[in-house]
């Protein structure tokens, strides 16, 4: 018995001396290293946000060409591609029941105007009334009428071109048959063009009439300046956007239907911008360390955007943070650190 006690009694005393001698190394262990950084005070930047969106060219004259009356092609002298003047043939119809129509009120109105004529002279003899002379020229008007309505429907029998610009499309030959609103030619002034844009509604009230805004078309390796001519007052309820024509300078490349890019300028943004060395991947997050009293602070931040060599803080910095560039990659927060 009074072994066993003298043999726990010597446990005992190794164990407050293995004790005793972990304190003092732990106590004389040597502090952190200082680390010698360099550190960028953080300002805020403003920018001037763009915002880039498709487009398609589009001419500010164009029309489509349709027969008002019914009847058959005789004459089409355009082809696709022709350039045509304004007043220039496009297609001729042939509708011989308006010609006889035309001849019928002709022949009308003169009869009508033979017997107001006649009763006139009567009257000033007194040998007619005054209520058959005006019923005779009230006969004479329908005449007149008849006789100008007909003679505008022939004139429909012939269509011109409304302004200079060429046949972009033609779906009619000669002998086919005419019917009113059927699109026959389609004719473009492709001198002056434009830029059709949608505007989403978070940004229209930033564009205003005579703006200068950035078209880019690419098939034309052409960059313009445009000005806005037309804003859509209203948007579309099924895409939330509005139209935008924006008035672009002649160039011969350019033609009707090609695709655009628009840049619109919107209000400018503040950020906070900073070195990508400052920030060090930290799993599926990234961090940044701050210089805080000479020792070094850990950030968990939210990066945005990058340009260049610079990446947007969205969240966890603020300005006037002292950021260390570089010298990052093994530091721990807490870590003394020497600003060079």
């Amino acid at each position: 018995m009074r072994t066993q006690l003298c043999f726990s009694l010597s446990c005992l005393v190794l164990l407050l001396a293995a004790s005793t001698g972990l304190a003092e190394k732990q106590t004389t262990a040597e502090p952190p290293v200082t680390v010698n950084v360099h550190v960028q005070t953080l300002q805020k930047n403003t920018s001037q946000q763009q915002v880039e969106l498709v487009a398609t060219i589009q001419p500010v004259l164009q029309a489509a060409i349709a027969a008002k009356v019914t009847g058959t092609i005789t004459q089409l002298p355009v082809q696709l591609g022709s350039k045509v003047k304004q007043g220039d043939l496009l297609i001729k119809i042939n509708a011989e029941e308006i010609s006889a129509r035309l001849m019928q009120a002709q022949a009308q109105l003169a009869q009508a105007r033979r017997n107001y004529e006649r009763e006139k002279k009567l009257l000033k003899k007194n040998a007619t009334t005054r209520e058959t002379v005006k019923s005779l020229r009230d006969m004479l008007n329908v005449a007149q009428a008849a006789f100008h309505g007909a003679k505008t429907m022939l004139g429909y029998t012939t269509i011109t071109a409304p302004f200079d610009g060429v046949v972009t499309n033609k779906s009619a030959n000669s002998g086919d048959l005419a019917t009113p609103g059927t699109p026959l030619l389609h004719i473009e002034n492709n001198t002056h063009l434009q830029a059709v844009t949608a505007v989403p509604e978070s940004l229209i009230n930033q564009i205003h009439p005579a703006d200068t805004i950035q078209v880019h078309i690419p098939s034309a390796q052409l960059a313009l300046i445009g000005t806005v001519a037309e804003i859509a007052p209203a948007a579309d309820p099924q895409s939330r956007t509005a139209q935008v024509k924006i008035d672009i300078p002649y160039e011969q490349a350019l033609r009707s239907g090609q695709f655009a890019r628009v840049n619109l300028p919107v209000q400018p943004a503040t950020t906070l911008l900073v070195p990508r060395s400052a920030v060090v991947p930290f799993g599926q997050m990234d961090k940044v360390f701050v210089v805080e009293d000479g020792i070094a602070q850990l950030r968990l931040v939210r990066t945005g955007s990058s340009s260049g060599d610079t990446l947007e803080i969205l969240a966890g910095l603020r300005p006037g943070d002292q950021v260390i560039i570089d010298n990052n990659a093994l530091l721990v927060s807490g870590q003394p650190v020497h600003i060079e």
